[in-house]
């Protein structure tokens, strides 16, 4: 059956456009107008590991009623479907708003660091078992298990590799545990955010965990995602919020994307690491 025909049986109204959004990990990515009237972003494939759309509906799930995320219709094996937000990357205007949903999760106390499930990130598997200490958590399950992932395939080598685990032994000398355990969204970038007038109007594609707000939020420096404006928001709503020190550990933090990116796009991602290191004096 094709896809049209699956998405007509599923909803009972004919397709009448579909329009190519984009295309990653196997999987397309459309927009799916009904002669009815209604929208949708479909994602359609195999996916790059089994099991990616059903877990990424759970996430989007997990998240409903947490973060502004499109509602799920339907998802299986090779096929997964939402509404389709209007909207557009975020920019300075946006920047209050996202800080409003983001202090808002992440002010939440959660039962531990981890999260109920393994998640992954992209194309790539993320470990989440509960662990009491997020910086056991860190070390374990995002710097070591991505640097040894990443030595594996051949995309750093066995020196780097080697001062990456002489930090992750060293790690409380750099930073600390949080004050809690916190619900991330995991991937926020300004390709999983859409905006319109200055709000939100959701964020897509998680890569969710429990963890320390400053990992989210050094996450959304690394393509400057967002700005000053973001950064005073978030400190309003969240005093114990330290800029200072999170401008000192952020370096830190990058280290793990840094190292997804490694994997994802290629060695040149490593070059951040190396000089992280070598100013940290690994």
């Amino acid at each position: 059956m094709s896809l049209a025909a699956r998405l007509e049986e599923l909803f009972g109204a004919r397709v009448a456009a579909v329009t190519p959004l984009s295309a990653s990990y196997g999987l397309e990515v459309l927009r799916v107008d009904l002669a009815d009237g209604r929208c949708l972003v479909v994602k359609h494939g195999a996916g790059p590991r089994p099991g990616h759309l059903p877990l990424e509906g759970w996430m989007l799930e997990r998240l409903a009623g947490e973060l502004p995320v499109p509602r799920l219709h339907h998802v299986a094996g090779d096929l997964l479907v939402m509404d389709h937000l209007a909207g557009g990357p975020p920019g300075p205007a946006c920047e209050a708003d996202m800080a409003r949903h983001l202090a808002r999760l992440h002010g939440e106390r959660r039962p531990f660091f981890g999260l109920e499930r393994d998640t992954s990130i992209g194309p790539l598997p993320q470990p989440n078992p509960p662990t009491d200490r997020w910086l056991d958590f860190f070390r374990d399950h995002r710097l070591l298990f991505m640097a040894r992932r990443a030595a594996a395939a051949g995309r750093i080598g066995p020196r780097l590799l080697a001062r990456i685990e002489r930090l992750a032994a060293d790690l409380e000398r750099h930073v600390a545990e949080p004050a809690w355990p916190a619900l991330l969204h995991g991937d926020v970038w300004s390709g999983n955010v859409l905006c319109r007038a200055g709000r939100v109007t959701g964020f897509i594609d998680p890569a969710l965990q429990y963890g320390h707000p400053e990992l989210e939020l050094a996450f959304m420096t690394m393509f400057a995602t967002v700005g000053d404006r973001f950064f005073a928001a978030y400190g309003e709503l969240r005093p114990e919020f330290d800029p200072a020190g999170f401008a000192e550990r952020r370096e830190i933090w990058l280290i793990w994307p840094h190292l997804t990116h490694v994997l994802i796009e290629g060695p040149s991602y490593a070059g951040f690491i190396d000089r992280v290191l070598a100013r940290r004096g690994y």
